[in-house]
């Protein structure tokens, strides 16, 4: 057997890279009878069966999964929103964020489309400089003006990333922007709607010419909560996390308890208000979920 890297799935064929040439492969049938889930960016090993084809006969185990979207061994997640067209819709944004810290890999913010907008003008007026001071890596580029992607290419390099956003954030012309020639399609803002066209239908692993592997990946309006409990839903706010250990309970869910170091951090300016708003509405979500009381 041979082992190689699923790069992309459509329909029932898996495209699996190994020593510089694709197979296309299918599933063994046990997957199916053990229910298990073969996704892109996993380790496999399969069985040649012609010139380019193949069957997949061993999944070989993961060092990183991201449910949504899904990829497996991945290192890092860059979370995509542009300044403007269209604006951005924060608390989707902090739903991003709770997804990459859950999935436990290195975050890198990107704000897109910087040039369409005062850069200095638009952080105080977003508040979007609470990010880098909660200690996130952010970046700030423009597909269309060439600004900021050569430190986009330095933090891709060497790496396995996927990028993340909602659609018409400029994803896909960011990848375009990184590796000339990759021509991926891109699409233009609704205006009636100010939302992006889905121009990405699938997860597909690109191999970047200059070193590392890029995800470019569905845009998602909708990221559920299920799986996060409230009890530890403060560990998604790293800005939180000194306030917490100052908390009089423990654990404290930051919202009725007295002495609670983080309501008196929020109050005193120290942790972002928004985010603490954001972090109340998404207590909220799942308590009313799991049947419980706040």
């Amino acid at each position: 057997m041979e082992q190689g890297i699923v790069v992309k799935i459509h329909s029932n064929y898996y495209y699996v890279v190994s020593q510089g040439r694709t197979i296309e492969c299918f599933l063994r049938g046990k997957f199916k009878k053990q229910k298990t889930q073969v996704m892109v960016g996993d380790q496999v090993k399969f069985t040649v069966t012609g010139a380019s084809t193949g069957v997949i006969e061993e999944l070989l185990p993961r060092e990183s999964l991201l449910k949504r979207p899904p990829v497996a061994n991945l290192e890092q997640v860059v979370i995509v929103f542009s300044v403007k067209n269209p604006d951005p819709n924060w608390l989707l944004f902090d739903r991003f964020l709770m997804l990459a810290e859950q999935s436990g890999l290195e975050i890198v913010i990107c704000f897109n489309k910087i040039d369409l907008v005062d850069r200095e003008s638009w952080l105080e007026e977003s508040q979007a400089a609470i990010y880098s001071q909660a200690g996130y890596k952010v970046i700030y580029c423009s597909a269309k003006a060439d600004i900021g992607i050569e430190e986009l290419k330095s933090l891709l390099r060497g790496k396995s990333s996927v990028f993340a956003g909602p659609s018409g954030v400029g994803k896909s012309a960011l990848l375009n922007g990184v590796q000339p020639g990759l021509k991926l399609k891109t699409g233009e803002l609704s205006e009636k709607i100010q939302r992006g066209k889905h121009t990405t239908r699938h997860v597909e692993l690109i191999r970047l010419d200059f070193g590392g592997l890029v995800a470019d990946a569905p845009g998602f309006s909708l990221l559920n909560l299920e799986e996060i409990e409230r009890e530890e839903l403060d560990l998604f706010f790293p800005e939180m996390a000194q306030s917490v250990l100052n908390c009089r309970y423990s654990p404290c869910l930051h919202y009725k308890e007295t002495d609670c170091q983080v309501k008196k951090d929020v109050a005193e300016g120290k942790i972002n208000d928004r985010r603490y708003q954001h972090y109340l509405k998404f207590l909220e979500e799942i308590t009313d979920k799991k049947g419980g009381r706040k």
